[in-house]
């Protein structure tokens, strides 16, 4: 897959551009109800020996519109960018989200970013907005199409009667409900990592673990224990993730640590890239009133993780 970034204006000629599907949208968690847009895109290409695409936005709208820094993405741009090409997507346009293209009218997006992209066929969700002010959608596109491509709207996709969306995601997250949000996402959410080094302290408890460096966009779950796997140098091991301050020796520590016991596992790991795939809440994050009383819990904790783990092999 090709990743070409874009501006407002760009300077990609339409004549040295492919004639392309896209799907359109900004696609924050790759969902099942965005596989299901970018699905119906890269089968469209193939019906029409076409290249596919997926065109997206950073950062997140609400950046630039409302001044939001704080924003977390269940899919930062790398993970969304292997993501989609599992998915077998030919190019990736990323746009920049800027003032400049915030207040581009729905037409003059359309010229740049479809038409000038030689984009002969769109593919987008019901409710993808574009323009100033999000005056564009789905229901008028065909108005700014000057006749120079066809599209294809996709409803809402649902799963229990309710909208498989990013925000609901967010909030299963929230609450630690891995599970829920692993059925709407279609796969386990998974949060990449450089491996660092630590206080040791795992070490000296019997369950030495491995301290990740996380991509701080990440929208992270809900502090706690939970089951993982791991994946180091194309392997994967089961894993018990904590995933928190580490109240019983870091009393009135704020960021997260993200630390993880790899199971059957004596390796050198310190500066590998590393994925950790969460499948299941096992608990909150306690404050032990001894190391004895916490080992005692942690071993109850590898138990009940490998179980769940056996359980998912």
């Amino acid at each position: 897959m090709k990743t070409i970034y874009l501006t407002y204006p760009h300077n990609l000629k339409r004549e040295e551009v492919p004639e392309t599907v896209a799907a359109i949208g900004f696609f924050d968690g790759l969902h099942r109800g965005h596989q299901t847009v970018i699905k119906h895109a890269v089968n469209e290409a193939k019906q029409k020996a076409m290249a596919s695409a997926v065109i997206t936005f950073y950062p997140h709208p609400s950046v630039v519109l409302k001044n939001n820094h704080d924003v977390k993405y269940i899919t930062p741009l790398h993970e969304k960018q292997e993501i989609l090409d599992s998915l077998n997507v030919d190019i990736l346009y990323i746009i920049t989200f800027n003032k400049e293209l915030s207040s581009q009218s729905p037409q003059d997006f359309i010229d740049h970013f479809i038409i000038g992209l030689n984009i002969k066929h769109v593919v987008a969700g019901f409710d993808f907005t574009y323009g100033h002010k999000g005056q564009g959608n789905m229901e008028v596109i065909g108005e700014h199409s000057r006749g120079a491509f066809s599209y294809t709207m996709v409803d809402k996709v649902t799963l229990n009667n309710e909208k498989i969306s990013s925000t609901k995601i967010r909030s299963l997250l929230d609450s630690g409900d891995i599970e829920q949000a692993n059925v709407l996402l279609g796969r386990a959410l998974s949060i990449s990592g450089k491996v660092i080094h630590g206080d040791q302290r795992g070490r000296e408890l019997g369950y030495p673990t491995a301290n990740i460096n996380y991509n701080e966009e990440a929208h992270l779950p809900k502090p706690g224990i939970y089951a993982v796997c791991f994946h180091v140098d194309g392997q994967v091991y089961g894993g018990m993730a904590s995933l928190g301050t580490n109240p019983t020796f870091t009393e009135g520590r704020l960021d997260l640590s993200l630390e993880v016991y790899i199971f059957d596992f004596n390796q050198d790991i310190y500066g590998k890239d590393v994925v950790v795939e969460w499948y299941k809440f096992i608990r909150n994050e306690e404050k032990f009133d001894s190391v004895e009383a916490l080992i005692e819990r942690m071993q109850e904790d590898e138990k009940e993780i490998r179980k769940v783990l056996a359980e998912l092999s």
